[in-house]
Parts: structure tokens; sequence; C-alpha cells
């Protein structure tokens, strides 16, 4: 089964995470992850794919426009409804917006006819409600994406099993 994770990255940091989330779900037999930049996209992949998770950047405490427009602009085309529906972000700060992001991401995917996906507390700790954050040094030292790498690959892994549970 493939699923995809579409991401837009200014620093690296947001590719890094979708590179995570792929490796987390390919820990699932039968599953095949791929991770596109925005300007990148494999559309055939992504029409194929019953999974998709659309990652960004917090800017101005939401997604970047790159990310907004491709899916709003895409949804029709590569058959969204119905696929499982995720999200996640990184952020420059502690305070950064990254939940607001999350949930910017997880609207447009709902009003795309998707099903959006939630492990929430189901799963014991850790806890990761609508997706994961993660936060990089780049204007915090305490901080850095490599901290939060195991979130990434755990929400990768349970969203990968869950769509396993829904589309095999």
């Amino acid at each position: 089964m493939k699923l995809a994770i579409v991401y837009d990255s200014k620093t690296d940091n947001t590719k890094k995470a979708a590179e995570w989330i792929a490796e987390g779900m390919e820990k699932v037999e039968g599953v095949e992850a791929k991770a596109f930049h925005v300007n990148e996209v494999d559309e055939a992949f992504v029409t194929e794919a019953k999974g998709l998770v659309v990652g960004s950047p917090s800017y101005a405490a939401t997604m970047t426009p790159d990310i907004h427009n491709w899916i709003l602009s895409n949804g029709g085309n590569m058959k969204f409804e119905g696929k499982l529906a995720g999200a996640f972000a990184t952020q420059q700060y502690t305070h950064g917006g990254g939940e607001t992001v999350i949930q910017g991401i997880l609207t447009i995917e709902m009003v795309k006819g998707m099903l959006c996906y939630s492990g929430g507390g189901s799963f014991g700790k850790p806890v990761i409600h609508l997706g994961p954050v993660g936060v990089n040094d780049n204007m915090e030292k305490h901080n850095g994406m490599e901290k939060y790498k195991d979130y990434f690959v755990i929400y990768g892994n349970r969203f990968a099993q869950k769509a396993t549970e829904l589309f095999k």
C-alpha cells in the first residue's frame, strides 16, 4: 500500500521530519512510503496512495502559502476524497504556532473529503493528538529537530497501521 507525505521546507527541518514519518510508515509490512517537496510531487503516486500526510513549517502561525495552495488546487485531480489524512509541523520557537498549522491543514483535508487521523491517547505515551510538531535549533539552541525524531517516526508508524487496518 502506498502512503504519501507532501511538505514544504525552507531550512530542511520539515524535510527531515517528512523523512522520519516515511521511516515510521515503512516499518509496517506492505507499506511503501514516499516524501515529496511540494514543488516536486509525484502526482501518480499521491493519486494511488491510500493516505496522505501534509507538513509545513509554521509561517506566521499558519502553513506556508505553497502548501495551502497545493492542497486546495490538487484535491480533485489527485482524488483526496476517502484517503486517510494527517498533518505535521515544524517551528523555530517553542511557541511558534505548530498546532495551528496542523489544524489548518487538517481542516482543508476534511473539506476535501479526507478521513483525518488522530491516534490521540489511544496508543498511550507518547500522546500525539493532532500530529507531531518539531522545534528546530535555528533560534533556540536548547531545542533541535533530533530531539523530536522519535515522535515523527512513531506518528508515521501509527498512521500506517491505521491505513493498513482501513484499506487492506
